[in-house]
């Protein structure tokens, strides 16, 4: 609770990637896939979905987005440890850009 969100105002979890808003079932239904292949993301440590307080899995918008690329690569034959390690790549070089860019702008700006 903050003083931009009070209590009860979810507002600010509408954008938020992280929120853990989908439940297994909806997830998997979201993105066409079994619920099974889902606990295969958690097994295989790509995805750690968040728990309710009955202990069922709870899934973001950013995990969803994860888990629809592991479903893409492994549709087109790539086994499944090989998709995660893909994923975990394709992620570091994104943030590894993204930092540069910052690190870039930041440059610019001292030299001008």
């Amino acid at each position: 609770m903050t003083a931009e969100h009070p209590a009860g105002d979810l507002t600010g979890k509408f954008d938020d990637e992280d929120y853990p808003a989908y439940s297994m079932g909806h997830a998997a239904e979201i993105l066409g896939v079994r619920q099974g292949f889902l606990r295969s993301l958690d097994a295989a440590k790509l995805l750690t979905p968040q728990r309710s307080e009955g202990g069922h899995r709870r899934y973001s918008r950013y995990q969803l987005r994860i888990a629809a690329r592991a479903h893409d690569l492994v549709a087109a034959g790539t086994a499944l440890d090989a998709a995660c390690r893909i994923i975990i790549l394709e992620d570091q070089l994104a943030e590894a850009r993204r930092i540069n860019t910052e690190l870039q702008q930041i440059q610019q700006e001292t030299t001008d």
